[in-house]
This record gives structure tokens, sequence and C-alpha cells, in this order.
């Protein structure tokens, strides 16, 4: 006789390793349309600047139970947003090193290809 778990769980697993496999899909066809997009470089205006930061926690290696503390960690992603001469905007992910010497309101030569952000060369 089958259960619900019996029924339920081939299902959820099946969905699982889809969305795994769609997800790893989809960074390789980005990677590659970035990769066969031209090189451009263009006016643009920084217009804003946000942060993301996720934090993680796991036990203390040696101790399954949790109860000498636990190790945290934590990943900032740095996003800019550039507005070109047309009005458009784009938003890009930055290293942190850049992200830190940009402000708003900097202008200068931005300089992507497809999605990926290369570099931005302010005007003195």
């Amino acid at each position: 006789m089958f259960g619900l778990f019996d029924v339920l769980f081939p299902i959820l697993f099946l969905l699982i390793f889809v969305m795994v496999i769609l997800s790893f899909a989809k960074g390789i066809s980005t990677w590659f349309k970035n990769n066969n997009s031209p090189r451009l470089t263009v006016f643009a205006t920084v217009v804003a600047k946000r942060q993301n930061t996720t934090y993680a926690q796991q036990a203390v290696a040696g101790d399954p139970t949790g109860a000498h503390g636990f190790h945290t960690t934590s990943h900032t992603t740095y996003y800019v947003t550039f507005q070109v001469e047309s009005g458009d905007r784009m938003e890009f992910t930055v290293p942190g090193s850049e992200y830190g010497m940009l402000a708003e309101k900097d202008q200068g030569q931005l300089n992507f290809q497809g999605t990926r952000y290369l570099s931005f060369e302010r005007n003195r």
C-alpha cells in the first residue's frame, strides 16, 4: 500500500532536480550570451548603489549538537545602477573594491559586455 510520502517524495525530488538543472542551464546561457556580446563603452552617470548581505550559520566543527555555539558567515553582493545618455538605466554587480570608490552622480565611461560589468572610469 502506498502512502502519501511514497507518492510525494519522488515528485518533490524530481521537481528540485529539474529546478537545479534549469538554474545551471540559465547560468551557462547567460555566460555564453555575455561572451558573444560586444564590449561597449558608453558615457554614464552613477544613479544608485545598493548591497545585499546574506548570512549562514553552521554548528562549530566537531560539535553536531550545536551546544558549543555556531559559526556565522556572511556574503555581500554589491550593485551599481548607471544611467546612460539615452536615459536607459542598467544595474550591474560590481566588486566591493570598486563599489566603495563609486559615488552617486559620478560621471564617466562605463565598460560592459552584455550583462557583465567590466569597469567604470570617472571623468576628472
